[in-house]
């Protein structure tokens, strides 16, 4: 069975998570050259990373800058950054209360189909909500998780966006468990307007256990790969 190492990083600075992304990344494409050119029998590794991040706001290079909605000198009055970064996809916001999921695979070892790859993601998620008694649902024409898509109360909990380079991912998700949704006024929310965000906790009506949580998307995760996680 595949495997793939888990790294926990706890509460990380955006680009400190972002420089590890990067490392990682760029290893296994490297790797992957090597062993194409006959350089190595080394096989390349996979790695899953969990982490929150305090308060930031991420511009993906498709993305319109005029989606954030703070200057310079509001950003630092909330508390929070802001990155142009090299994922897909629009703005987005992370901080406490918010798990964040960092997949480095291979999808030379799972599946070399990248829409795929999205709906695998979105599934483990699907299937954590279902956990809790949340139906979490996919939005025609847009990643990510949704609850009561295409309603008058359509909200979405969990957002995606992901770079790939010969098959070789990073960049990943965000999961609202118990994340300060106020963050998400200051942005137009993956540059759509009109949809609203919301969290496990605005859900439930009660604060999860984050790590609990956390722990069941890890497993599914596994199941949805059909992987076994190493320990780092």
């Amino acid at each position: 069975m595949k495997e793939v190492t888990y790294v926990e990083l706890g509460l990380k600075e955006y680009k400190e998570a972002w420089d590890l992304q990067e490392s990682l990344f760029a290893a296994t494409i490297a790797q992957k050259i090597a062993l194409r050119n006959g350089e190595t029998e080394e096989p390349t590794k996979n790695y899953v990373l969990f982490c929150e991040h305090p308060h930031v706001y991420t511009l993906g290079k498709s993305g319109d800058e005029n989606h954030l909605l703070l200057d310079d000198q509001h950003l630092k009055s909330v508390g929070a950054t802001f990155h142009k970064i090299n994922r897909g996809g629009d703005i987005t916001y992370h901080g406490p209360g918010q798990l964040v999921v960092y997949p480095i695979f291979d999808l030379d070892h799972f599946f070399s189909d990248i829409h795929k790859y999205l709906r695998y993601l979105e599934e483990a998620v699907i299937q954590t909500l279902a956990h809790y008694g949340i139906k979490g649902e996919r939005f025609e024409g847009l990643t990510g998780v949704w609850i009561e898509p295409n309603t008058p109360r359509e909200r979405k909990i969990c957002a995606m966006g992901v770079k790939c380079s010969r098959w070789v991912t990073m960049h990943g998700i965000g999961f609202n468990i118990n994340s300060d949704l106020s963050y998400f006024n200051n942005i137009i929310p993956c540059g759509i307007e009109n949809k609203s965000v919301t969290s496990m906790q605005e859900e439930l009506g009660y604060k999860l256990d984050f790590q609990e949580v956390s722990t069941v998307l890890k497993n599914q995760l596994a199941k949805q790969f059909e992987f076994n996680y190493a320990n780092h």
